[in-house]
């Protein structure tokens, strides 16, 4: 069991390391780029991928969310309701989260992840059924793979948005 808790702690802080840089030196217009209008912006992207590692894990600790616990729901001031993780938005939704300082990013995901390293680095039981909606459903194991390569999918993309605002050129 070590084993599988040393791999999920590293997938997990695989993308911790890549947030800060994907944000580094971003102005709140340039995180809130998108590079078509149905397109998902950086800012956009690390708030969703930490919404869904904050509820999704959350939930399986069980413990409050860091959105609500830590008070970063009110600090991000968003148009939008407290349990929105960005699941299905719209254009004009992803339009909303816009973040000043984008720094809030970058420190919402690092309490986020500080916050599940512990369960990540413990938990066993990985057959357990924790979600019954789908069919078959779903393991603490399977939940747990889903949101490492759910992040994983969400920091490149925001690295390739990231990559096509530098060939953007100044504005």
């Amino acid at each position: 069991m070590a084993a599988a808790n040393d791999l999920l702690l590293d997938a997990y802080a695989r993308v911790a390391e890549s947030v800060p840089a994907v944000l580094d030196g971003l102005t709140p217009d340039q995180a809130a780029w998108r590079p078509a209008p149905h397109a998902n912006s950086i800012g956009w992207l690390v708030w969703h991928l930490t919404r869904v590692l904050d509820d999704h894990l959350a939930d399986l600790v069980p413990a409050e969310q860091v959105w609500l616990d830590r008070g970063f729901a009110d600090a991000f001031r968003l148009d939008l309701d407290w349990r929105d993780t960005g699941y299905g938005h719209r254009p004009e939704q992803v339009a909303k989260v816009v973040v000043d300082p984008v720094s809030l990013l970058a420190d919402y995901h690092a309490a986020t992840q500080d916050a599940i390293r512990p369960f990540l680095a413990e938990v066993d039981g990985f057959d357990r059924i924790v979600d019954t909606r789908w069919n078959p459903p779903v393991t603490l194991g399977v939940r747990l793979v889903s949101v490492a390569d759910d992040l994983a999918r969400h920091i490149g993309q925001a690295e390739y948005v990231r990559g096509l605002l530098s060939m953007r050129g100044p504005d």
